[in-house]
């Protein structure tokens, strides 16, 4: 079958490479996005496809019928589903897409499969019960899951939401539940190591992105600090690098006990009935004990390994470190989401 794939909220392209990951034959026949600088990533990597800056509500039946699309692959804003969003679900103006698509989608006759990817969290809402109801007013069977790209030897977590959808034929598995792994999946001994940390470091990053001294000296206690040897690293957030709490992971070259013995260092010096915490040589001396780790943040083009987008992806050359982090932190992971596209389209 040669699929026709309409991606909505397309972002920096994040399901379009999950559609390649998974070698499905066809093409995305549109990408609809209001992030201006996202689609100008997203048509810097895909020149041919028709990559349009639109609000998602203006997508009408007629135009779904006249693309013939029979793929809808989308990842709506997480932000009405989330604590620093306030959890305000459908009463969030950013809501409002997501219930316009609901609206269509049983209408759009030519739609045969559905894939939408959201925060954890979705699954409680009042979005999600609007969301499903569309579904089975379309006819489709759904299934619904919460993995993590850990599951998926990836080194990296990110617990997401997704619920695929098809209207040709039911699931051959469970029903009525939420998955937290793949189904029918053949364990392969082999396969269930986790790549390190070092299999996506790059060689040589530049000093630029040394943790500055101040966010050493200040906040480096609540970093969550990675080595080379380690198989696991933060979820990376849109914030990346702004702030320094629960935005993702920083990493030091050294080893676990190397990083220790210096901390330990530091402790030492915090601990001291002798320093003055306000001293500038004992503030100096603890500088340079820090500087020793090396610490310092994931670049763009790792953070972009750590959420499985291939060597081929590219930011234009105008495009900030800043906007790189935000793009990618509102991402996808295309490992993740090429495997579920795998199992929706698997007859």
């Amino acid at each position: 079958m040669e699929f026709r794939v309409l991606e909505l909220f397309s972002g920096i392209g994040g399901m379009h490479y999950a559609f390649k990951y998974a070698q499905l034959k066809g093409d995305v026949v549109a990408a609809l996005d209001v992030n201006t600088v996202a689609n100008t990533v997203y048509a810097h990597n895909y020149k041919e496809t028709n990559v349009k800056t639109r609000n998602i509500q203006s997508l009408s039946v007629k135009e779904v019928t006249k693309l013939q699309a029979n793929m809808l692959l989308m990842s709506p804003p997480c932000q009405p589903h989330t604590r620093q969003g306030l959890q305000r679900d459908v009463e969030d103006k950013r809501s409002c897409a997501l219930s316009h698509l609901c609206s269509l989608i049983p209408q759009c006759e030519t739609l045969r499969y559905v894939l939408m990817e959201n925060v954890k969290g979705f699954e409680v809402s009042q979005a999600r019960e609007q969301f499903i109801e569309a579904l089975e007013k379309g006819g489709f069977h759904w299934r619904e899951f919460i993995l993590t790209p850990t599951q998926f030897n990836v080194p990296n977590t990110r617990h997401r939401y997704y619920c695929i959808a098809r209207r040709d034929q039911d699931f051959p598995f469970e029903s009525g539940k939420i998955w937290e792994k793949m189904p029918l999946e053949i364990v392969d001994p082999h396969q269930q190591q986790i790549a390190m940390i070092s299999s996506i470091v790059e060689s040589s990053a530049s000093s630029d992105y040394l943790v500055p001294d101040d966010v050493l000296m200040k906040r480096v206690l609540v970093m969550d600090i990675i080595h080379p040897a380690q198989s696991r690293s933060m979820c990376f957030t849109k914030g990346y690098t702004h702030y320094t709490e629960g935005t993702g992971s920083a990493f030091t070259p050294l080893s676990e006990e190397e990083s220790h013995r210096i901390f330990k260092a530091v402790q030492e010096i915090d601990m001291d009935p002798n320093n003055s915490g306000c001293d500038p040589e004992t503030q100096q001396k603890r500088l340079e004990l820090l500087r020793q780790v090396k610490l310092r943040y994931f670049t763009p083009r790792e953070v972009a390994r750590l959420m499985s987008f291939p060597e081929d992806f590219q930011f234009p050359a105008e495009t900030t470190n800043r906007q790189k982090y935000r793009l990618l932190g509102n991402s996808i992971n295309v490992c993740v989401v090429g495997e579920l596209l795998k199992l929706l389209t698997n007859s």
